[in-house]
């Protein structure tokens, strides 16, 4: 019987919906103000749900830590250790060491990339993990694409493994509209390419690809409709299209413009249904992740299920530069919600330059 450990960070995630970018430190008390809702539960048990194993003993963390989640399922489990009401990166790393001398082979995490580093913290190289993505920063391709996505590397588990990175992601610098990753150290995951994500690649600033940047931006401010409202993502190719626009943009939040006019700035998802429902016509313009090809569902969660749904896939503009889009297989969503994906799936357009378009996968 394989023993895995299970451990979830309960406040992974609730800083996308409100704006704040992340949870790190005292800030999901913030998002708490604003009304964000715990998200790490749904991700983890859609992952249980699907788990068809049956020599599994999980070995998990107490109350909202994992026991609860997984109390809702057949599984045989031991709780380990115990944990106060309110609990920090401390008590994952304290939990883990613990898993460790339980004699865990395998560690499943639910978190961002904040979660990941404790995670690194506490097992270094000794045994391999799945991330099962739930946080706001999730450049480390340490995470599965999704939570069917950790199911199925669970239920067809390789002893072959690979050395993956996990990026220390600047957050308070991430408020502020910059990236700023650095190398923190590296977690071993069953070698599966196509169910990881890969890590983020940083924008190519060459004067080629700037050009193209220019030329996505010309090319919609031609076809830019009056009384329409527009909500742009996060992204330098987003930025340009902004500047053309003649707007100021939150280069890592979303903001919306409407007739020339920029009214609404870093918006969260609160923000985003009020304008959306405010104005008859509006359109999401996004731009892919580079090097993992996601469009919703990391970074910007503020584009949450409900804001999709309000929008609709027909109302949806995606934008990569000719660069970008050639090193991607297909464009990716993990929205949290199994029928918005749906929704969105398939084929879709993507303006790569002036008068210039290709089609893609969304999956």
């Amino acid at each position: 019987m394989k023993k895995i450990g299970l451990i979830v960070n309960p406040i992974a995630g609730m800083g996308g919906s409100v704006g704040l970018k992340g949870t790190d430190g005292e800030i999901y008390k913030k998002a708490i103000e604003l009304g964000a809702k715990p998200t790490t539960p749904q991700r983890i048990e859609e992952t249980l749900s699907l788990i068809k194993r049956e020599d599994i003993h999980f070995m998990v963390a107490p109350g909202k830590m994992g026991e609860n989640s997984i109390g809702k399922f057949d599984f045989k489990y031991e709780i380990v250790s115990t944990i106060n009401e309110e609990t920090n990166a401390s008590d994952t790393k304290r939990i883990v060491k613990k898993m460790l001398e339980k004699n865990i082979e395998l560690l499943i995490f639910v978190g961002g990339d904040g979660t990941a580093r404790d995670i690194y913290d506490a097992v270094g190289l000794n045994i391999p993990v799945i991330g099962i993505p739930s946080g706001v920063k999730m450049f480390s391709p340490v995470f599965a694409l999704s939570p069917n996505a950790a199911a199925q590397m669970i239920n067809n588990y390789t002893k072959e493994l690979t050395e993956k990175e996990v990026l220390d992601i600047d957050e308070e610098a991430f408020r502020e509209n910059k990236i700023s990753a650095k190398l923190y150290g590296y977690l071993k995951v069953p070698k599966n390419i196509t169910l990881l994500q890969a890590k983020k690649e940083p924008s190519n600033v060459s004067r080629s690809e700037e050009d193209m940047k220019e030329e996505i931006a010309d090319y919609l401010m031609e076809n830019l409709e009056k009384e329409t409202l527009y909500i742009l993502g996060p992204g330098t190719t987003l930025k340009t299209i902004a500047d053309k626009m003649g707007v100021e943009k939150t280069l890592l939040g979303i903001d919306a413009v409407f007739n020339g006019e920029l009214v609404g700035i870093d918006l969260n998802e609160k923000g985003l249904l009020t304008l959306i429902k405010m104005y008859n016509k509006s359109t999401i313009i996004v731009t892919p992740i580079g090097g993992n090809g996601f469009i919703f569902g990391r970074a910007s969660k503020q584009f949450t299920p409900e804001v999709l749904k309000l929008i609709g896939k027909k109302n949806i503009v995606v934008v990569a530069t000719e660069d970008k889009i050639n090193k991607l297989e297909c464009l990716r969503l993990d929205t949290g919600n199994i029928e918005v994906d749906k929704s969105l799936s398939g084929f879709t357009k993507v303006i790569t330059a002036y008068k210039k378009e290709t089609i893609i996968e969304v999956k």
